[in-house]
């Protein structure tokens, strides 16, 4: 194939290309810390929206998979933009993806750019698993 025939070929797939659909910006997300594992999600799709409320859980789980419901854990949601906390929404539980009761926010970006989500926990009664911090880079486009 020569050299013209491969720019033809390539200029015409790029209209193609870009009519396909974006991936998503980031996947879940799963973070460790002491003897919990988290996973983070947020709705829709993982692609966080500008100014608009974002539906973001975390599936908990301790070594061993045993999941960690809200109820058990006393958690706390911190929003940073440029290592400063812009917001501490409230956790509520909710059932996601087979997971029952876990721990979960709205959250609201004020605007485009990088972010971190930082979920704190420590057992609400007796010591079933270690307190944990768990850090997600979260990057939110127009």
């Amino acid at each position: 194939m020569t050299l013209k025939s491969r720019l033809l070929c390539l200029s015409a797939m790029v209209p193609l290309m870009l009519s396909l659909p974006a991936a998503p910006a980031l996947a879940h997300q799963v973070e460790v810390a002491n003897d919990v594992g988290g996973t983070l999600h947020i709705e829709p799709n993982d692609v966080p929206r500008v100014g608009r409320d974002n539906l973001t859980w975390f599936a908990l789980t301790q070594r061993g998979g045993r999941t960690i419901p809200l109820s058990a854990c006393r958690c706390t949601l911190s929003v940073k933009s440029a290592g400063e906390t812009i917001a501490t929404p409230a956790l509520q539980a909710i059932t996601a993806e087979g997971y029952q009761g876990i721990p979960s926010a709205s959250v609201t970006f004020p605007r485009p750019g990088q972010y971190e989500l930082v979920l704190t926990g420590r057992p609400a009664t007796g010591d079933n698993f270690r307190p944990f911090t768990l850090r997600f880079d979260v990057t939110v486009a127009r």
